[in-house]
């Protein structure tokens, strides 16, 4: 872990701005994310960011949805471009792992479409069970809505 960055699971350290803008513009699963809908999804979640420890500038970002007794969804995993490669998305996943490991939950689950090699460092498999698995679309979303 490098002494350059700084993890943070206080809600106040986020910049709310930022991280929407990523979400909105640049990630592949939140584009056009609304500020409303993002403020409610972090108001309803356990929120991580990375900073410089230097700057105080938020380079990653990450929140955990959990009932925080039996089952979490990490969701919302970002590294700013102009960070990546110096271990910002290790960084907030070892952040993650020890926030949530005290819960004892039986599950934590993420979708992701890229990055397996970084999750799979942190226990993530892919589903062996995929077809256990079941998903309901919200109303213009998914395969069904283009």
């Amino acid at each position: 872990m490098s002494n350059e960055l700084r993890f943070s699971s206080d809600t106040s350290d986020m910049d709310v701005d930022r991280v929407h803008r990523w979400l909105s513009e640049e990630s592949y699963w939140a584009s056009g994310r609304s500020r409303e809908t993002h403020e409610a999804a972090m108001a309803g979640s356990r929120n991580y960011g990375v900073l410089d420890a230097a700057t105080g500038q938020q380079l990653g970002y990450a929140r955990a949805i959990t009932d925080g007794a039996t089952f979490a969804w990490v969701a919302d995993v970002f590294v700013d471009a102009t960070a990546r490669g110096r271990g910002v998305g290790k960084r907030i996943m070892e952040g993650i792992i020890d926030d949530l490991e005290p819960l004892g939950l039986k599950r934590t689950a993420l979708f992701t479409e890229d990055a397996h090699t970084l999750y799979e460092k942190f226990g993530f498999r892919q589903l062996a069970d995929a077809e256990s698995w079941m998903l309901r679309w919200g109303r213009g979303y998914g395969p069904e809505s283009t």
